[in-house]
């Protein structure tokens, strides 16, 4: 029996209701097919059921590759055959596992294995992704710098797995919490399957990039048991050991620490991802004290590299500044980089970033090494 699937009757289990354990297999079809609806959606601005080069050019340069026939239009069936980028990896990847479903949603991550996949106790890092906990997806551990990391990962032993989210909504329906939820149950869901998949549910380490700088360190400085999620899934543990934040924000507690050249229209711009529909004082100062990864910091907590930008104005060095302040009165294992003249995503300000990104990316490998 492949041990990557698990009996067709739980394979066969209706979206949206309450069901036993997620299947470990690939649902690529099924994943492609949203995926190219949602895209076409968003992209065909006058709604005749294409997408053309001439409605978002930027875009259009992106997917064009996909235009089978060169009519400068992409359809559906285009679309579907439009693959996303992945980590360019030898060893065995199970892609598009439907690892939950939440308010009538899919939530997908990615597994890749190690290049030379020996060991039946592999540590595993996760990747979870940026995009103002709004935006982004689980290809953005395929991309550019990512994609260096967790091939290095990947060739020393590493499985990694790259976890995909719900995104909030304007509505208030989906809120950070949920993608903080939804990242602890993607643990819980790859401890479940350890066996099968030759893991060591107990070595467990994060990394992410913005929002999901953010999200790497809830998973790793929160309890397993924090936030309660998928009710199916909350018996399986696991244990994080270590993980990397790049310019991740460690507390949304005191607005000023997002005020980064004392305009006020950058005070508490995040204030509505985290409330959703909660709108009473006392809701507001527990729901931001839970979404401050600072708040969880113990002597304790498990190794942290959190590295900085000085010149971001989407998540200010005040950020980091904050950590380095609670250090001093809690002697936790964190090690804080200040990159010079980097704004987001390591962008160059005014000179060139110092160290320069493949130093970062060396020192992201090194320090989850080092913890393996």
């Amino acid at each position: 029996m492949n041990p990557f699937l698990l009996s067709s009757s739980i394979a066969a289990l209706l979206l949206g209701t309450s069901s036993a354990l997620e299947p470990l297999k690939d649902s690529s079809a099924i994943y492609n097919q949203h995926i190219a609806s949602f895209t076409l959606n968003k992209l065909d601005q006058n709604k005749d059921g294409v997408f053309k080069k001439n409605e978002n050019p930027q875009q259009w340069e992106k997917r064009k590759k996909a235009d089978k026939n060169n009519d400068e239009a992409l359809d559906l069936s285009e679309l579907v055959n439009s693959y996303p980028s992945y980590i360019d990896s030898p060893g065995k990847k199970i892609l598009n596992v439907i690892f939950k479903k939440a308010d009538q949603r899919n939530i997908y991550l990615d597994i890749y294995m190690p290049d030379e996949d020996t060991n039946n106790k592999k540590p595993v890092v996760f990747y979870t992704h940026g995009g103002g906990w709004a935006a982004g997806s689980k290809h953005g551990a395929g991309l550019a710098s990512f994609n260096k990391v967790h091939r290095a990962l990947l060739k020393e032993g590493f499985c990694v797995v790259s976890v995909g989210y719900r995104l909030v909504r304007k509505d208030g329906d989906t809120a950070m919490r949920d993608c903080a939820i939804d990242s602890q149950d993607a643990l819980r869901f790859i401890s479940a399957h350890h066996e099968a998949l030759g893991i060591d549910p107990m070595n467990m380490h994060t990394f992410g990039d913005s929002a999901g700088g953010h999200l790497a360190q809830m998973v790793l400085l929160s309890s397993p048991d924090a936030m309660q999620g998928d009710p199916d899934l909350a018996k399986y543990n696991y244990k994080t050991v270590s993980g990397v934040s790049w310019y991740g924000p460690c507390d949304f507690q005191d607005s000023q620490l997002f005020n980064h050249d004392d305009n006020p229209k950058f005070r508490d711009r995040f204030g509505p991802r985290i409330l959703g529909k909660k709108t009473n004082a006392e809701d507001k100062a527990k729901l931001y004290a839970e979404m401050s990864p600072v708040t969880y910091l113990t002597k304790d907590s498990p190794p942290l590299l959190m590295i900085q930008g000085d010149k971001d104005t989407t998540i200010p060095l005040k950020q980091a500044l904050r950590m380095q302040e609670a250090l001093k009165t809690i002697p936790a294992p964190v090690e804080i980089t200040i990159v010079k003249n980097a704004g987001h995503n390591w962008r160059e300000v005014g000179a060139p970033i110092e160290p320069d990104r493949n130093e970062i990316v060396q020192q992201t490998i090194q320090f989850l090494l080092k913890h393996k």
